[in-house]
């Protein structure tokens, strides 16, 4: 028996990850060298959850998946011309800054005020996706902490599976240490769910798809609200590049425990 489902995708944009990207210290904090004029593309992981949401609402007939971005608009049109194409969506954009240097409390306010003001989103059929790590504001904590607004106990992180049960319920795949799973039966929605790279591959790009979701997302991109992500505190001392340093040495013969030692006072040394 299918059961429709509401799919609620939060999504960032970022800068190309082809592109040289430069941290720099400017008037307003720490952000990228020339970051406005870099081209963006949809955040990888969140990109992945989006994918296995479409896939997950064409399984279960009457769901509907919206897709939920903070970002500047003019840089959000431009990475919706290509997103549109891949899955059917619904677009609620939140006018506001790019970077991976703003607070993520403030982040995940801004997204559960947009999520909380969807028309007709019902929270019992609720599945809350996004990427498990993110190229940008992800912090490890935005999504969880957007679950907590909403009061969603139910929380899965590292997921690369998901398979919904007649009755309601669903099994989780999350990803542990040794390249195994971790097995999980939720009894049903609300949950949420930070995806890894699941299962599926990037969609084909499909102009029909595109069309349609261009009427809904063009209009959505003009009536979009603006957001400010104040820092709450959060202050960087610096920012920079990793360094880069390679240093070889071939030895035989040691014990894990010994390699491990050496590594720690290696990266002590740092």
């Amino acid at each position: 028996m299918a059961h429709a489902l509401h799919i609620v995708v939060c999504a960032g944009i970022v800068p190309d990850p082809l592109q040289t990207l430069e941290p720099i210290t400017g008037l307003t904090g720490p952000g990228l060298k020339n970051e406005m004029v870099l081209p963006a593309v949809l955040d990888p992981w969140a990109a992945c959850a989006l994918y296995e949401a479409a896939a997950l609402a064409t399984k279960n007939p009457g769901s509907k998946v919206w897709l939920v971005s903070l970002g500047p608009k003019a840089k959000l049109q431009a990475v919706m011309m290509t997103v549109a194409q891949k899955v059917n969506f619904e677009l609620v954009p939140i006018d506001g800054p790019i970077g991976g240097f703003h607070d993520a409390h403030a982040t995940a306010a801004a997204l559960a005020d947009a999520i909380a003001a969807i028309p007709g989103l019902d929270r019992d059929r609720l599945l809350l996706f996004g990427g498990w790590e993110s190229a940008t504001r992800g912090a490890g904590v935005t999504l969880q902490l957007v679950g907590e607004r909403f009061g969603i106990s139910d929380q899965f992180q590292g997921v690369d599976e998901i398979e919904l049960r007649d009755d309601g319920s669903f099994e989780v795949l999350e990803r542990v240490e040794g390249g195994k799973h971790q097995v999980s039966i939720c009894a049903g929605t609300p949950a949420v769910l930070g995806w890894a790279t699941g299962n599926l591959a990037e969609p084909r790009n499909n102009p029909q798809v595109g069309m349609a979701n261009m009427r809904t997302i063009m209009p959505a991109l003009q009536k979009a609200k603006s957001a400010s992500i104040p820092a709450n505190g959060l202050h960087y001392v610096s920012v920079a590049l990793p360094k880069q340093q390679r240093t070889t040495k071939v030895v035989k013969d040691l014990t894990p425990e010994e390699i491990a030692h050496e590594l720690v006072a290696w990266i002590g040394a740092e």
